[in-house]
C-alpha cells in the first residue's frame, strides 16, 4: 500500500494548506480538502443575519460555484432514492422546511433527515455562532418562499415551482442558466452576514474543524488501520469525485456483496483490508488535490508525480521547453547540441539543487474501466535524484531541435524532448481520439522513468508520417519531421549542424532532397505557398530514392533556369553531395530514418542564412 502511504504523508505535510483555494495556470480551482468534505457547485448563495433572520440571496455564476461543503460518507456516495443529507449546504429538497408546498410531496423525509442531523451538529457545538445562526433560520422554514421575493426561484400559473423556462419571449433567469437540472435541483451553501468582513461559511477552518471533531464521533468501531499501522474508527465508505467533480469512480469499494469485489477470497470485506475513516480520507483528499493541482488528465486517464513534502519534482511527460522554459527560450543564438546541452545540464543541477535528492518521488496513472471502479494502471518509487538523471538521460538521448512561436509570433526554438503528448499526436495526428493519446501517453512513459526501450512501431509511424508531408498541414508536418528527428536520432546522435563528414548513403540522399527543396522554394514568389517538388515526391522518394530523384531533378530545371546565377552555390553543393556517393550507393534500396536527419539539418542549415527565407521555411504554428 505504498502509494495509499506517500498519499496519506503528503496530507499530513500539507495541513498548513488544508480550505486554502488556489488557482491553476489554465484557471482551474483546487483546494486540499478538509477531513469529512468534500466539493459540490453551487448554484444559489444565501446569507443569513447572526439571529438567523433572512439577509439576501444571489444566483452563483458558474466560476464561482466550487464549493467546499461538510459531508457525512452516507452523503457522498448518495444516489438513487437514498436518502441521506449533507450536514449543512444542500439541494432545496433537503434544505427548505417548505420544499413540499412548492415541489414534491413524496420528498418530505429529506429535509426532516437534513434537519435532524443540523440539530445534532448544532446541538454539540453551540458555541459556533455561524452554525446556530443557519440552523435558526432552518427551523422556521420558510427558505423557497424568501428565495420567490428575491426573484431567485420562480413560480409556475399553479404557485409551485416552474421546472422549466418556456419564456422565449423574455430574457431566461438566472437560476436556468447555471442549474441544469431545474430549480428544483439547485445546490444552496449558506453564509453568515455580519457588518464587519468574516470568512465565508464554506471557507471558514472553524467550521472545517467543527464538523470534522463532531463526526468523529459518529463513527464505526475501531480496528486496525491498513496504513497508518494504528487502531483507529474504520470505514467501509471511501470518497469518490477523485479525478472531477462529476466522477463517480471509486479506488476502493467493500460494497459488493453479489459480485466478486472481495466474494472467493474472504467472507467480509475487512477481512481483505481495513482503511480508517482518517487515512481513507486524507490520502483520497491529498489525491484529489495533487491532480487539480499539478497532474495531467487525458480523456479520464490521470498522471500525478509528486513528493509527499512541498517540493515538485519535473513532470517525465514534459517537453524540454515545459521543463526549462528560460533555458529552452532563445532566439538568434546558434543552434548546436552543445549550445543546449550546457543549459540542459545546468538547468537539471538547479534542479537538483532544490530539491532534496533523497527524497521519494512517486509516479502514479489512474483510469477508470467503468463508471465506478477506478484502477491504478502505473505506479513508481524512486528517489528524486534518480528521476531528475533519468529525464535528463531521455531529454538527451530523444532530442531534436523544435521550433514554435511565442505570444509576440517570434520564431523560438528548444533543443531536447517534445512532451509525451505532442509525440502522440505526431505519432496518430492532430485529429487523433484522446483515447489514443492516452495509450501512447502511457507507453512512453516507463521509457523515461524506467529506461524501457521505445516500441518500435512509434519510430516506423512517425518516419512514415514524416515522409508523407502531401497529407498534412505546412505546421502540422514541421512538428511531426522534429519529432521524428528526435526519436531516430536516438540511435544516430547526430547534431543539428549538418554533418559534412558522413558519407552515409541516407544521410546523403536526406541532404540532396533537401537542397532541391529549398532551390525550388527560392525561385517560387512570395504568393506561392505551395509545396515544392521534393516535398510532394518525399513518400516516393523514401522508397524509391534513385529514380524518384531522377523525377525531382528533371521537376527543379525550369527553377534552376528562373535563378539564373543565384541558383550556382546549390548545383555546387548538390554536386558536392553527389560526390560523396559510390555507384553502388545510388540505388532505389529504401532509405532508412537518418535520411530525414541528412533532410533536416541540410534544409535548416540553407534556411538560416537568410532570415526571410527562415520564416518561409518554417510556417505557421497551430
Amino acid at each position: 500500500m505504498s502509494w495509499m502511504e506517500q498519499l496519506y504523508e503528503t496530507y499530513e505535510k500539507h495541513l498548513s494548506d488544508i480550505g486554502d483555494v488556489n488557482v491553476r495556470r489554465n484557471g482551474q480551482e483546487y483546494t486540499l480538502l478538509p477531513v469529512a468534505h468534500t466539493t459540490q457547485n453551487a448554484h444559489i448563495e444565501l446569507a443569513v443575519t447572526p439571529e438567523g433572520d433572512f439577509h439576501s440571496a444571489v444566483v452563483i455564476d458558474s466560476e464561482q460555484a466550487n464549493t467546499t461543503i461538510p459531508t457525512t460518507e452516507a452523503s457522498a456516495s448518495r444516489s438513487g432514492k437514498l436518502v441521506a443529507p449533507y450536514p449543512i449546504h444542500d439541494k432545496l429538497s433537503y434544505c427548505a422546511g417548505d420544499y413540499t408546498l412548492y415541489g414534491e410531496a413524496s420528498k418530505a423525509e429529506q429535509f426532516e433527515k437534513y434537519y435532524e442531523q443540523l440539530q445534532e451538529w448544532s446541538s454539540w457545538d453551540q458555541k459556533n455562532e455561524k452554525l446556530q445562526a443557519v440552523t435558526a433560520y432552518i427551523s422556521k422554514r420558510q427558505l423557497i418562499q424568501d428565495l420567490f421575493k428575491e426573484k431567485i426561484l420562480h413560480q409556475d400559473e399553479e404557485g409551485k415551482l416552474l421546472e422549466k423556462w418556456k419564456g422565449e419571449a423574455k430574457e431566461k433567469p438566472d437560476i436556468f442558466k447555471v442549474s441544469p437540472g431545474g430549480q428544483s435541483a439547485a445546490f444552496v451553501r449558506f453564509d453568515v452576514h455580519y457588518p464587519e468582513n468574516k470568512k465565508q461559511l464554506w471557507k471558514d477552518k472553524e467550521m472545517f474543524d467543527s464538523f470534522a471533531d463532531y463526526y468523529e464521533t459518529k463513527l464505526m468501531a475501531e480496528d486496525i488501520c491498513f496504513v497508518t499501522g494504528e487502531t483507529l474508527p474504520k470505514t467501509e465508505r471511501h470518497a469518490n469525485k477523485i479525478r472531477n467533480a462529476a466522477d463517480k469512480a471509486k479506488l476502493i469499494s467493500t460494497n459488493d456483496t453479489s459480485g466478486f469485489t472481495f466474494r472467493g477470497r474472504f467472507s467480509e470485506a475487512g477481512e481483505a483490508a481495513g482503511i480508517s475513516f482518517d487515512a481513507s480520507q486524507k490520502m483520497h483528499n491529498a489525491l484529489k488535490w495533487l491532480i487539480r493541482r499539478q497532474g495531467k488528465t487525458y480523456d479520464g486517464r490521470s498522471f500525478i508525480v509528486w513528493v509527499p513534502g512541498r517540493q515538485e519534482p519535473p513532470n517525465p511527460l514534459s517537453s524540454a521547453r515545459d521543463l526549462f522554459p528560460e533555458e529552452a527560450d532563445a532566439p538568434g543564438t546558434p543552434f548546436t547540441k552543445e549550445d543546449y546541452a550546457e543549459k540542459f545540464v545546468k538547468a537539471m543541477n538547479g534542479w537538483k539543487n532544490d530539491l532534496d535528492a533523497a527524497e521519494r518521488v512517486n509516479i502514479l496513472v489512474l483510469d477508470a474501466a467503468t463508471p465506478g471502479r477506478l484502477a491504478v494502471l502505473y505506479y513508481q518509487v524512486m528517489e528524486v535524484g534518480a528521476l531528475v538523471d533519468r529525464i535528463a538521460e531521455w531529454h538527451g538521448a530523444c532530442a531534436w531541435m523544435h521550433s514554435y512561436k511565442n505570444e509576440q509570433e517570434q520564431r523560438q526554438y528548444y533543443w531536447g524532448a517534445p512532451s509525451h503528448y505532442d509525440i502522440a499526436k505526431a505519432v496518430y495526428g492532430r485529429h487523433a481520439d484522446d483515447k489514443v493519446i492516452k495509450e501512447m501517453i502511457n507507453r512512453l512513459l516507463p521509457c523515461v522513468t524506467e529506461k524501457a526501450p521505445v516500441p518500435k512501431d512509434i519510430v516506423s509511424n512517425l518516419f512514415h508520417r514524416a515522409s508523407s508531408p502531401v497529407s498534412m498541414e505546412k505546421w502540422e508536418w514541421e512538428k511531426v519531421l522534429s519529432t521524428a528527428c528526435a526519436f531516430i536520432n536516438i540511435k544516430e546522435g547526430q547534431d543539428v549542424s549538418v554533418d559534412t563528414e558522413n558519407t552515409s548513403r541516407d544521410y546523403l540522399f536526406g541532404r540532396l532532397l533537401a537542397v532541391a527543396d529549398v532551390l525550388e522554394k527560392r525561385a517560387l514568389s512570395r504568393d506561392e505557398n505551395r509545396a515544392t517538388n521534393a516535398v510532394r515526391y518525399m513518400n516516393s522518394f523514401s522508397k524509391h530514392p534513385e529514380r524518384t530523384w531522377k523525377t525531382i531533378q528533371e521537376s527543379i530545371q525550369p527553377y534552376q533556369a528562373k535563378l539564373g546565377r543565384k541558383a550556382g552555390d546549390l548545383q555546387r553543393l548538390m554536386d558536392e553531395i553527389g560526390s560523396k556517393m559510390t555507384p553502388e550507393d545510388f540505388t532505389n534500396k529504401p532509405l532508412s530514418g537518418k535520411y530525414l536527419l541528412g533532410f533536416y539539418s541540410q534544409r535548416h542549415e540553407l534556411y538560416n542564412k537568410n532570415t526571410n527565407d527562415q520564416t518561409e521555411e518554417k510556417g505557421e504554428d497551430a
